[in-house]
């Protein structure tokens, strides 16, 4: 386990955002001029902080946007139900990382009439639960009858998140968990240290997470086999945007449309930007990543 990688990967995802919304923020007045079709026009980009997958797409989008001219601000939101509904009312233009078909699907159903779906950019993304490699059980089923070896605990992540309310009144009731665990309800960072502690430890844990994060990679770990589908079918990754976005902003709108990761190339970006460069170093992540994937840009505009 690459340990610095660890522990980058947690600190940037709680205060990268942050750090890069102080340096996108300007005033439009220093930069009506702008450079491209964007001519100084502001997008507000809303990520939740802790999910790696917004921090390495948004941080690739001001790259974008800031070359063709716009003036970005990513804003940091702690979970998804703030975030949908800043979307919905415009004060964010675009939740770029965002999880519509099964994960966020009531947010989606709550909102969706004020959201423009502006394409998904990433397939075959999954909610799971996962035990170290050398914990002994392989499925969800198993963990039914086994809670003494796992504190009696799930450990979840923030209480906010489409993967806590699919846990929680999904997959527990599923497998008949409810009366043998608790699902810890705290946050993706005291998740992943509690994992780290757990494995240091060898000792036996289970977690909620989800595909793809670079965890997957960088903890000795393996998903739960889910029988009974109660996580649901694998789901894309999408741009969700405003309603007004695509008649305010069609050239980006386009973009987006056009705006597609495969597993490796998604593997990369996050690497780089959450372990090989890591917290403060975002914006030279996205250049370096730029730099091995010289067809990006082209690919945006079709």
């Amino acid at each position: 386990m690459k340990r610095h990688g660890f522990l980058k990967g947690v600190g940037v995802a709680v205060t990268a955002l942050a750090l890069g919304a102080t340096a996108a923020c300007g005033s439009g007045e220093d930069n009506d001029s702008g450079n491209g079709e964007g001519g100084g026009e502001t997008i507000t980009l809303g990520i939740i902080p802790s999910w790696t997958d917004g921090l390495s797409v948004g941080y690739l989008w001001k790259n974008v946007l800031e070359s063709e001219g716009y003036e970005v601000e990513i804003e940091e939101i702690p979970d998804a139900a703030p975030l949908y509904t800043g979307v919905a009312n415009g004060d964010i233009d675009v939740y770029p990382s965002a999880w519509p078909e099964v994960t966020h699907a009531a947010y989606m159903e709550e909102y969706g009439d004020d959201l423009e779906d502006l394409g998904a950019y990433y397939e075959g993304a999954v909610l799971t639960m996962a035990v170290p490699e050398y914990t002994d059980i392989d499925s969800i089923a198993d963990l039914k009858g086994n809670a003494d070896r796992f504190g009696g605990q799930i450990i979840g992540i923030e209480p906010g998140a489409g993967l806590t309310d699919a846990t929680k009144n999904s997959v527990m009731p599923a497998y008949e968990l409810e009366d043998e665990y608790t699902l810890v309800e705290s946050s993706t960072t005291s998740m992943l240290t509690a994992l780290q502690d757990a494995v240091e430890a060898e000792e036996d844990i289970v977690v909620t997470l989800w595909r793809p994060f670079w965890a997957n990679s960088e903890f000795p770990i393996k998903d739960l086999e889910d029988p009974e589908g109660a996580f649901g079918e694998p789901e894309t990754l999408n741009a969700i945007a405003n309603m007004d976005f695509s008649e305010e902003f069609p050239e980006v709108a386009d973009m987006f449309a056009n705006f597609k990761l495969s597993d490796e190339e998604y593997g990369q970006l996050e690497d780089m930007v959450v372990n090989e460069y890591g917290e403060g170093q975002e914006e030279e992540a996205i250049e370096a990543w730029l730099e091995e994937n010289p067809d990006f840009i082209d690919s945006l505009k079709g």
